[in-house]
């Protein structure tokens, strides 16, 4: 645990300065800001092999998914993690495993990617929390309330069970809010999980399952042989293999650069807190224009501010203001901008684009990128939940942390081969939608491997739409 139980309390006059307290603790024992129960350490420390049928960049939930079932369709398999499993965005999201809001184009796989997290939970003894306790968004304003009703109209015949709520049926839902919501929108199927449990566990599924996954471990290129990738050459040395997956998250863009081949990927960051143990108002995930709440499985809430993000300027994002425009100018005040990407991150302005296979790589020289909590957002977080539940009484943070969400201008993902580098699938710019749906398109990037039909049309997730002429169309922003 890094912090203390009686720590933290915020809302109160008097109460201690959280990003002091956060600073201290960070100077003084260098404890990373981590969601509680994160491991630090590695556990999969093994030598990787010198050939594999396919090689998988990045432990996220993304690349663990697709090992999975590459290893159950006969391959032989490498997982590759620079730094630790899940120690990034995978195991620091919401924990919402959502089909509420889903962009039409990613539904499908994310109905296929519910069934997945039930059929691994049989899987394992570990105890992730996965439950079936739904999702709600609550409406504010008569425009939210119809921008629920268009999406709904917008997956009709789906056979999601998404339906909206009266005001009654919010209060209802959800006892004890002191604010009165008009109505909301509420999927009953929806699931929750710990994800800095979750992704690990299925990483153990994928080991049992036969793919040899290595932590601390950092790909620095690809092997390139007559235009084709001929293996991947990693801080421990070569792989042969003629196939590779590229789920790097934040790094994809980065590591895409260094063979030449660019996207209009970014990364935001989303602060997030853990309070201390409370009772429970409603067991699911909820969240309205300030706060996002999910219950957790040790008794305490998750919180965050709904749509809203920061963005560190670098390189990459100048070259891509561009392509942002619509994002932007849809929702002006949903990301603030900060001047200067800090040092080692991807789209810092030190960051090196290119280095040769035997230079150490951006990659190792930040194993995991942890980026410090927006410790004014946290305050405010707390306040709001604590005036929407007055009834809870003092609201008290034992953790807070953030990460870094890769998006794409359009907000759905790259799901595609790359044509530049034959033999290589990308996998990446979740747009914060990746923890939940990261078994469906695992499925579906193992298919993309294997040359087998997906079973879903992947039209929406081309890589060459930004290239190609194709309108922007937004996904949905409910």
């Amino acid at each position: 645990m890094l912090w203390g139980p009686s720590e933290i309390l915020l809302g109160k006059r008097g109460a201690p300065c959280l990003i002091g307290v956060m600073q201290r603790r960070l100077r003084d024992q260098r404890l990373p800001g981590i969601p509680l129960g994160m491991s630090s350490a590695a556990t999969f420390d093994g030598a990787p092999p010198e050939v594999a049928d396919v090689v998988v960049i990045g432990g996220g939930v993304i690349g663990v998914s697709t090992a999975i079932f590459l290893a159950r369709a006969g391959q032989r398999v490498v997982l590759l993690e620079k730094g630790r499993i899940a120690g990034e965005q995978s195991g620091r999201n919401w924990g919402w495993i959502r089909q509420q809001g889903r962009d039409p184009a990613e539904l499908p796989i994310m109905m296929e990617a519910n069934t997945h997290w039930q059929a691994f939970a049989r899987e394992t003894n570990v105890d992730f929390g996965l439950h079936q306790h739904g999702v709600t968004y609550l409406a504010e304003r008569e425009d939210q309330l119809a921008g629920y009703e268009r999406w709904l109209a917008s997956v009709a015949g789906s056979g999601v069970d998404s339906r909206l709520l009266s005001a009654a049926e919010v209060d209802e839902l959800i006892p004890g809010m002191s604010r009165r919501y008009l109505g909301g929108i509420h999927t009953p199927s929806d699931l929750r999980a710990e994800p800095w449990l979750a992704v690990p566990a299925l990483a153990g599924i994928a080991a049992r399952d036969g793919v040899t996954v290595v932590e601390n471990c950092a790909v620095r290129r690809l092997d390139l042989a007559a235009g084709r990738i001929a293996g991947v050459v990693t801080e421990a040395g070569r792989i042969a293999t003629q196939s590779v997956v590229l789920a790097g998250g934040a790094w994809s863009s980065l590591f895409l650069q260094a063979h030449g081949v660019h996207i209009p990927q970014l990364s935001v960051r989303a602060t997030v807190a853990a309070t201390e143990a409370l009772p429970a108002r409603y067991q699911g995930g909820a969240a309205d224009s300030r706060i996002a709440f999910r219950h957790r499985a040790d008794g305490g809430y998750s919180l965050a501010a709904g749509g809203f993000h920061e963005l560190f300027v670098g390189p990459d994002a100048f070259r891509a203001f561009s392509k942002f425009w619509t994002q932007l100018k849809a929702d002006p005040f949903g990301t603030r901008l900060l001047p200067i990407a800090p040092k080692g991150y991807p789209d810092g302005w030190g960051t090196a684009r290119r280095w040769a296979a035997d230079e150490v790589s951006p990659f190792e020289k930040m194993r995991v990128l942890n980026p410090a909590p927006n410790a004014a957002k946290l305050k405010t977080l707390t306040r709001d939940f604590a005036a929407l539940f007055p009834e809870l009484g003092r609201v008290r943070l034992k953790n807070a942390w953030a990460g870094l969400i890769d998006t794409m201008p359009d907000i759905v993902p790259i799901v595609d081969h790359v044509p530049q580098l034959p033999g290589l699938v990308l996998g990446t710019g979740m747009s914060g939608h990746g923890f939940g749906i990261g078994p469906g398109m695992g499925r579906v990037l193992c298919d993309l491997v294997l040359g087998r039909p997906v079973g879903h049309d992947l039209g929406r997730f081309r890589m060459d739409r930004f290239v190609d002429g194709t309108k922007m169309e937004l996904g949905p922003s409910i």
